[in-house]
């Protein structure tokens, strides 16, 4: 919106050219959602508290969450959401799909973290929405977000491979004489990374500030790759694949590092206030959003390898329980599994968050490795 506003003045007034770049409006993406979620959470704590809207503590998991965090409100993820939205509708340039796809599935996706964790808060029960309900919400609202990307022009069909120079699967064009119509397999594969990456942020939020870690780095590490690929000198000498308008999707992205920072204030242990899924969902839909509208898909299974790390832990746990009838961790996620093994929750989650950091950083040496 100040893009808009703002710039036709700047031929008028040098000051106001400053909004034209992206590193200034990143900049100030991140510090508009941190101000906004440090001055909300407070009153908002307080008015969950007073309305006993309090997370609902498994009765199967660890004794100590019974004792330590039963009564901490939730829903957390609402001002971080509402911070995010504010701060890309003020800098980013509105006039590009990839901000508006973003911000859709995003938001589309809190919406069913909001009904899960309502349900939840409203019946005293853990249960929620159902996992199938969650599914079919995730899918439509993915699908037709970047169903809305393909047709506009904002995404394409390509699928770049990693550490390989040029190395690109155009689903469009899989042999001589593909029917167009096959560009759609690549939108059902997008709908498979959001709802993979969604619920594997979901699965990661069990411990104070956990999630919040990783996915801040994940998104300080899709900001660096969204913005070479939108600048065509950077995107050209690392071999990555231009892609116009990706570099507004950094400010999306600090706009979730700044989120992430206000709402971990609070969050950090022992928390005042838990994500709940109406953040996990929706942050994890937004990762999803980033890999694809970046044209950095397959990365997202090494910079998220935290999210990975916890979701194979819990398939390896249902599967092996029920092949052979035996458990391979003491309980999953495998954050879990390591309380159980006597680590304490801030050595847990301090673990992971620099587990993520080195993940981050491997992932940007790809960027050399072509």
């Amino acid at each position: 919106m100040l893009y808009h506003l703002l710039v036709p003045l700047a031929d008028t007034h040098i000051l106001f050219n400053v909004f034209r770049y992206t590193s200034f409006r990143m900049a100030w993406a991140l510090i508009t959602a941190l101000g906004f979620c440090y001055v909300m959470y407070p009153p908002f704590i307080r008015w969950m508290n007073a309305r006993k809207m309090a997370q609902i503590i498994r009765d199967d998991g660890p004794q100590e969450h019974l004792e330590n965090k039963l009564g901490t409100p939730t829903m957390g993820g609402l001002p971080m959401l509402a911070g995010i939205t504010l701060s890309c509708l003020l800098w980013c340039r509105l006039d590009q799909v990839v901000v508006w796809v973003s911000l859709v599935i995003l938001v589309g996706y809190g919406v069913i973290g909001f009904i899960d964790d309502w349900k939840k808060v409203m019946e005293r029960s853990s249960a929620g929405l159902s996992g199938r309900w969650k599914i079919v919400g995730q899918v439509t609202i993915g699908g037709g977000a970047l169903a809305w990307a393909y047709l506009s022009g904002g995404m394409t069909a390509e699928l770049p491979l990693p550490f390989f120079k040029d190395a690109i699967i155009d689903f469009a064009a899989l042999w001589p004489g593909a029917p167009p119509a096959l560009a759609w397999l690549y939108v059902a594969f997008g709908v498979f990374i959001l709802v993979a990456t969604s619920n594997g942020v979901n699965l990661t939020d069990g411990l104070d500030g956990l999630a919040i870690g990783p996915v801040m780095t994940s998104a300080m590490t899709y900001g660096i790759l969204a913005y070479i690929a939108g600048h065509s000198v950077f995107s050209g000498y690392l071999s990555v694949l231009y892609v116009p308008g990706a570099s507004e999707l950094t400010i999306f992205c600090m706009a979730i590092v700044g989120a992430g920072l206000g709402f971990l204030w609070y969050n950090a242990y022992p928390a005042q206030i838990f994500m709940g899924d109406v953040g996990s969902l929706a942050l994890g839909g937004g990762l999803g959003a980033l890999a694809i509208l970046s044209k950095q898909e397959i990365l997202l299974a090494l910079v998220g390898g935290i999210f990975v790390l916890e979701t194979v832990s819990v398939i390896l746990q249902v599967g092996s329980y029920k092949l052979r009838g035996k458990r391979i961790f003491a309980m999953a996620p495998i954050h879990h599994h390591y309380e159980k093994l006597g680590w304490s929750e801030p050595k847990i989650i301090v673990r992971f968050w620099i587990i993520s950091i080195l993940l981050a950083l491997v992932a940007l040496t790809t960027l050399k490795l072509r």
